[in-house]
């Protein structure tokens, strides 16, 4: 028999009930090892999380485990916060297409698929944030979006917000080699600098109309959804997260900054090293990407994995990126380890792949520790984070656990194997006419 409409509501809200009751209950994780990263490790702490929050993280012997809490015996993990993935493409997102190399009115929003498997790859990593981007066969291949790499149907459940409620997120550029190519695409690296200079320029003027207009609407300026992207670079509240590999195109990002005050991250910065002073004098933050031999392309050939220690001597904030699927999220782990083998600090490379890259994106308050009143983002590892035999066991956003190995429909997409790609798809910068 169905209920009535007014016990069907009755109904509703008792299980509502439940479930707000069910997330609201302590969850203490004890026993564990834990590296919160900012703070000394903790040889056998205590992390507990509640309402989507972390509430107390210390020593067993000083956190008490509140009355009723669910407790998880974690002895002999390691708990550390969850990964940062700055640069990433999963989602099957893409962005611009062939009809120009400037188009900064596209959202990556508009091009996620939250069932792509490369999500749940990412989580099997131990990624809980990504900076998902268009990929950089253009000068601008339009806006990129912070997701949290919540379980959720619809992208706007991942979606992370700005305070002021917009969609949090930076814009994508890139020079070099991969938005050279027959014209309207620049032909030269002269040319392409020129192209650049000359739209923000236009969003320089569209910002003093829109200051003389003053709130009149009448006085406005006709909309420009390109123009009013380039704005918020232009005002602060857009990142500018650039693609660039030679030294002498990551001083053309860096001259460009210094022209129009626009805000930037550097990423892949294969020849870092040879301008590590000059980026570090700009105050510039560099996402690394480290890999097993250079390839690809070029202009990565002087890529090494001693770029984050050179950077990090140098005063500049490094932090490291999959680029994913150009390398995988399930082992963003390895790219600490490879930077620990070239030079860099073992406490600074666990930092590259938290914190250092939260505060890329905007996100230090939220992410990228283990502390009091931060998202309760972690993952639960096996082992030391940069031991080779190291995995995955749990990856837990929010409070929530997206991920467990001893899962099986989880597991597949830890280890690979029948299913674990369907589904995904991946649209490169160099190929298909330049779409992604």
């Amino acid at each position: 028999m169905q209920p009535r409409p007014s016990s069907r509501a009755a109904l509703a809200a008792l299980l509502l009930g439940v479930v707000a009751t069910a997330q609201d209950t302590p969850h203490a994780f004890v026993g564990a090892r834990i590296e919160p990263v900012g703070a000394p490790p903790i040889a056998r702490g205590t992390l507990v999380v509640q309402g989507g929050r972390i509430v107390a993280v210390g020593a067993a012997d000083a956190v008490a485990v509140p009355a009723g809490a669910v407790t998880v015996d974690v002895t002999g993990k390691t708990l550390i916060p969850g990964l940062v993935c700055s640069h990433s493409h999963i989602g099957s997102v893409a962005g611009a297409d062939s009809s120009g190399p400037i188009q900064p009115e596209v959202r990556a929003l508009d091009a996620i698929d939250p069932r792509d498997p490369g999500i749940q790859k990412a989580q099997a990593g131990g990624i809980t944030t990504a900076n998902v981007m268009p990929g950089s066969g253009h000068l601008l291949s339009g806006q990129t979006i912070y997701l949290k790499l919540r379980d959720g149907r619809t992208v706007d459940e991942l979606t992370i917000k700005n305070a002021d409620g917009g969609v949090a997120g930076g814009i994508k550029m890139a020079n070099g080699t991969n938005p050279q190519r027959d014209a309207p695409f620049p032909g030269t690296r002269g040319k392409a600098a020129a192209l650049v200079r000359a739209q923000l320029h236009r969003a320089r003027d569209h910002q003093k109309k829109i200051a003389a207009a003053a709130g009149d609407a009448s006085k406005l300026p006709d909309r420009n959804l390109g123009l009013e992207a380039l704005v918020e670079v232009l005002e602060g509240k857009r990142v500018v997260h650039h693609h660039t590999h030679r030294a002498d195109d990551i001083l053309t990002v860096l001259r460009l900054q210094q022209e129009f005050g626009f805000r930037c991250v550097l990423h892949h910065v294969s020849e870092g090293g040879l301008v590590a002073a000059e980026i570090a004098a700009a105050k510039v933050p560099c996402s690394v990407i480290v890999i097993d031999a250079p390839g690809g392309k070029l202009e990565a050939v002087n890529l090494s994995m001693t770029t984050g220690a050179v950077l990090d001597r140098a005063g500049v904030l490094v932090g490291f990126h999959t680029d994913d699927g150009i390398t995988d999220s399930r082992l963003f782990l390895r790219s600490g380890a490879l930077a620990v083998r070239g030079g860099m600090d073992r406490d600074k490379a666990l930092a590259a792949l938290t914190i250092a890259n939260a505060r890329m994106l905007d996100l230090q308050d939220r992410i990228g520790t283990l502390a009091v009143g931060k998202d309760a983002d972690f993952v639960v590892l096996t082992g030391d984070p940069f031991a080779v035999r190291t995995r995955v066991q749990q990856t837990w956003i929010e409070g929530k656990k997206v991920f467990d190995l001893d899962d099986p429909k989880d597991r597949v997409f830890a280890n690979g194997g029948y299913g674990a790609s369907d589904g995904q798809s991946m649209s490169m910068c160099c190929f298909q006419g330049g779409q992604q």
